[in-house]
């Protein structure tokens, strides 16, 4: 183990996040430095907490079974050229995961039974962010070419992950992406203070220069049909995500200023990256209105304190979490408890049990007011508490309700490939859907779900494509596609 005695002696401690009066001016990374930098001073000591136990129950709350007690180790000894390829064993960009993911692995970690647990999602960050420092992380171009060809249609972290595991092990990949850049919606998703997109240009330059090739500016479906791809390549990868999204059927959904998380988030994206974007929907002086309470309501959040919103309210049908693990959710499972993100810091009120009856409109027919309900849970379904209706001024609507599976229209139809019960898409053991020679991977055809599960799926993917054109594969297939976390 790292430090014998480190779980005894030192307490967890996380990097110090800037102050928010100075943070809400700029769009760059809420850390100074970014989390990798702002970390180095504590981070050697809390790797040290890792006890490397036995049955290393991090390795079960990860997705990608990423060997956390051996990079702890290493960073305790100071081997940060070992440390980073053995992250990179597992993860093929530890510094998305690193920024984005929940950590499920901290919740499944040992010390956490009784004690805080290993700070292991900061390690793992400052681990990456140093190799990209110190020169560590190099292309890895194949030896040879297999003389195979894959077309990957999506570049967010599933597709992406495929695309490098493929190229690496010889084929000839091209990834196809309906924006204008490669990323998904690690570039116009996530917003530039949760992660710079300094972190995305390298890793796609870094893929270019092993040999993956990119078609930006291309909607598949469209601009080139599913059929054409398959005639044209030997493999086809969906990697297109979950991206219809969950909308709100109440009256006045019609009005002016009521828009989906997913159209506002990207077009600040473009702006905070010095884009020109034409009637930009923004929240400047504006009472705010979110309704989803989970990570996308609170990336709108961020956003809009930085546009200067007047006023921040989020809206959450569930009842407000506890703040500690709930006995129903024991170690090592996720617990579902009241968190508190970076946009959280920064202002607004978080609004539990409610649930949105209808919208007012002004004279202009644009949205002015929202109607809520207090609700409570009983009988299997949310019933409104009587007496509890009121009304808050909104001139700015955003859904972030999650998403209901992938866009069937277009792509989907045209390859005839089946979809599950839950509108998904259907694949076999090695990711393989109903069309021989096309697969698909990350939330197309898992739902909606974690960046971690994401990369985890696209290189068991890339896995069952290989063996698909080889006959074998020497690529890692960690997870089947049913698999499901015991950690979230």
């Amino acid at each position: 183990m790292a430090d014998p005695k480190g779980f005894l002696t030192t307490g967890r401690e996380v990097a110090d996040r800037r102050p928010v009066d100075e943070r809400v001016q700029d769009w760059k990374e809420v850390y100074p430095g970014g989390p990798g930098k702002a970390l180095l001073p504590i981070i050697t000591k809390q790797a040290g907490r890792c006890m490397d136990c036995g049955i290393p129950f991090c390795h079960n709350g990860c997705p990608l079974g990423n060997l956390i007690p051996e990079w702890n180790d290493l960073v305790w000894r100071d081997d940060w050229s070992s440390a980073i390829e053995r992250l990179h064993a597992t993860n093929n960009f530890p510094e998305f995961t690193g920024r984005l993911c929940p950590a499920p692995c901290e919740t499944s970690c040992v010390l956490g039974i009784n004690q805080d647990p290993v700070t292991i999602k900061n390690v793992e960050v400052a681990i990456i962010d140093k190799a990209w420092e110190t020169g560590d992380v190099k292309p890895q171009p194949p030896e040879w070419l297999t003389g195979k060809t894959i077309a990957v249609v999506g570049s967010g972290p599933a597709g992406l992950a495929a695309a490098q595991q493929l190229t690496r092990a010889g084929h000839t990949v091209a990834v196809y992406e309906r924006a204008d850049t490669p990323g998904g919606l690690l570039r116009y998703g996530i917003p530039e203070f949760k992660m710079e997109k300094l972190q995305v240009d390298r890793r796609i330059q870094q893929m270019k220069e092993e040999g993956t090739v990119f078609r930006s500016g291309v909607n598949v479906g469209v601009d080139v049909t599913g059929t054409q791809l398959k005639q044209r390549y030997d493999a086809v990868v969906i990697a297109t995500g979950a991206t219809a999204a969950r909308d709100l059927p109440v009256p006045g959904r019609e009005y002016g200023g009521i828009h989906q998380a997913m159209e506002y988030l990207p077009q600040s994206n473009r702006a905070s990256l010095g884009q020109t974007v034409e009637d930009q929907i923004v929240a400047t002086g504006k009472d705010v209105v979110i309704i989803g309470g989970g990570d996308t309501g609170a990336d709108c959040l961020g956003t809009a304190h930085r546009q200067g919103a007047r006023s921040v309210t989020q809206l959450e049908i569930m009842p407000r979490p506890s703040d500690d693990r709930p006995g129903h959710q024991p170690w090592p499972t996720y617990p579902m408890i009241y968190r508190v993100a970076s946009a959280h810091e920064e202002g607004g009120d978080r609004v539990y049990a409610v649930s949105t009856v209808n919208f007012e409109a002004d004279a202009d027919g644009n949205v002015a007011g929202l109607n809520l309900v207090e609700v409570e849970f009983k009988d299997g379904k949310f019933n409104p508490v009587e007496g509890s209706e009121r009304t808050i001024p909104a001139q700015l609507v955003l859904l972030a309700m999650g998403f209901v599976g992938p866009e069937r229209e277009g792509f989907l139809e045209q390859l005839g490939v089946e979809l599950d019960e839950r509108g998904n898409v259907k694949r076999d053991n090695r990711y393989q859907t109903s069309v021989e020679g096309v697969f698909a991977c990350g939330d197309a055809g898992r739902g909606q779900s974690l960046i971690v599960w994401a990369i985890a799926e696209g290189r068991s993917c890339a896995g069952g494509v290989d063996a698909h054109l080889t006959g074998s594969s020497t690529l890692p297939t960690p997870i089947p596609p049913t698999a499901r976390p015991l950690a979230v």
